[in-house]
């Protein structure tokens, strides 16, 4: 399926502890998402998206996966107004793999937030999903 041309933001906060190289946490975050720019804070990485294809390789493992009910329940559950939002798992995106987490402690050194705002949402989640 094509990517559909909806407009939309895709904030990715992900906390980057002491003991953690912020190289390596950008690292995590460029092998799962594309088209994104970075600001690096003193305790974080945030990378923000206009573009759904930043999605993709979610998007395969949603499908790939054969779990797009777990996950659309997941997002739904989320789905505030115009938003919804899930956890990838920092250490399993270090490895080029995309694990997304129920809860924030699925991932010991914190996980990847990803956050998608539109108008559209629902039919992004649609997207994603099918």
């Amino acid at each position: 399926m094509q990517t559909p041309n909806l407009e939309c933001k895709i904030n990715i906060h992900c906390p980057v502890f002491p003991s953690e190289d912020f190289k390596k946490i950008k690292k995590c975050i460029l092998n799962i998402f594309s088209n994104i720019d970075f600001k690096i804070s003193n305790d974080s990485i945030e990378a923000t998206s206009f573009s759904l294809d930043s999605l993709e390789k979610i998007r395969e493992v949603m499908h790939s996966r054969k779990s797009q009910n777990s996950y659309r329940r997941q997002l739904n559950h989320n789905l505030v107004d115009n938003t919804t939002w899930f956890y990838l798992n920092k250490q399993a995106a270090f490895v080029n793999v995309v694990a997304l987490c129920s809860e924030a402690d699925e991932s010991p050194m914190g996980p990847i937030k990803v956050i998608i705002e539109s108008n559209n949402v629902e039919n992004i989640i649609e997207w994603l999903i099918t």
